[in-house]
């Protein structure tokens, strides 16, 4: 399967949703004042955002459409030029190119999201372009997480830094940075728990961990990627903003694309924070994160081609 087909099927079922729901607004040969005012309340049930849905609104309003075409498809090639636009800046693929310093990367987000599966599939990514990466099981909290990093250690073929069960997670990240730098590793990825923004002493202990890996690089962590499940919608806006508050995000990843309708919601994290997009989640097989490509992601959702 193709990566363009993977992005299509992922997207399919948000894609279905943004159809069917255009088609039963546009009934008439024109676009009128009603019919934009629907457009944009569409949109912004779609998760899309307020203001990414205020700009679509205007866009077409400001456009002549010719009334002897499918007016649905047109809106579509309005929103697939505007995805364009707005997220091809967002792109990040040198993320996964091979460094030549130590890159360390924080990996966080709320329970139930994915970060240790989309660890062990970053570290699959990377391996292929030519880097050397090393785990740090720094969720030392919640059961199996170790065992689990192990077996996506094994299965991609990177080492692994662990303790037991309820150690300090800022020391696996502080032993994982020293034997990465001693042993001239690119790419060091740090596991951490799943924590809820609104719990200050969890978030604390997120902070720590941060602070501790600066003891051996003062510009550590060199990434903090927040990983977020699109089927939790508009509350992936909050996890961002409270995240962003205590060590600032530098990327996202989206993971369970496929299992939701509210791809939309990429549309409003890059319309109010305008963060890189490092990956799309987009199934469960290793080969199920995809590098964010912009033009990719708008086809899918708007499936023009």
């Amino acid at each position: 399967m193709g990566i363009f087909d993977k992005f299509k099927l992922g997207f399919k079922k948000s894609a279905s949703a943004l159809k069917s729901g255009l088609k039963e607004i546009i009934i008439k040969k024109e676009i009128d004042d009603e019919n934009l005012n629907k457009i944009e309340e569409f949109l912004i049930q779609s998760d899309v955002g307020v203001e990414a849905a205020s700009d679509i609104k205007e866009i077409i309003s400001n456009k002549k459409i010719n009334p002897n075409k499918d007016l649905s498809i047109e809106i579509n090639i309005i929103l697939k030029e505007y995805i364009v636009s707005l997220m091809k800046p967002l792109e990040n693929n040198a993320f996964f190119e091979k460094k030549e310093k130590l890159n360390a990367t924080l990996i966080s987000g709320v329970n139930g999201v994915g970060k240790t599966t989309t660890i062990g599939k970053i570290g699959k990514i990377l391996k292929n372009k030519g880097n050397k990466v090393m785990f740090a099981a720094s969720d030392t909290f919640r059961a199996a997480a170790i065992e689990q990093l192990e077996n996506w250690a094994n299965k991609v073929d990177a080492q692994i830094i662990k303790s037991s069960q309820g150690s300090d997670p800022a020391s696996v990240a502080y032993k994982a940075i020293d034997e990465a730098i001693k042993n001239n590793f690119n790419q060091v990825l740090i596991d951490t728990a799943g924590r809820l923004q609104n719990k200050k002493n969890l978030m604390e202990e997120y902070k720590k961990i941060a602070n501790v890996t600066k003891k051996i690089d003062p510009k550590a962590p060199h990434d903090v990627i927040l990983v977020l499940d699109a089927t939790s919608g508009q509350n992936v806006i909050n996890q961002v903003e409270e995240f962003n508050k205590i060590i600032p995000v530098t990327g996202i990843i989206m993971t369970k694309l496929d299992g939701t309708a509210k791809g939309g919601i990429l549309l409003a994290l890059a319309k109010k924070y305008k963060l890189p997009i490092i990956a799309l989640g987009l199934g469960e097989k290793v080969d199920d994160l995809q590098l964010f490509d912009a033009v990719k992601f708008a086809d899918a959702f708007t499936q023009i081609n």
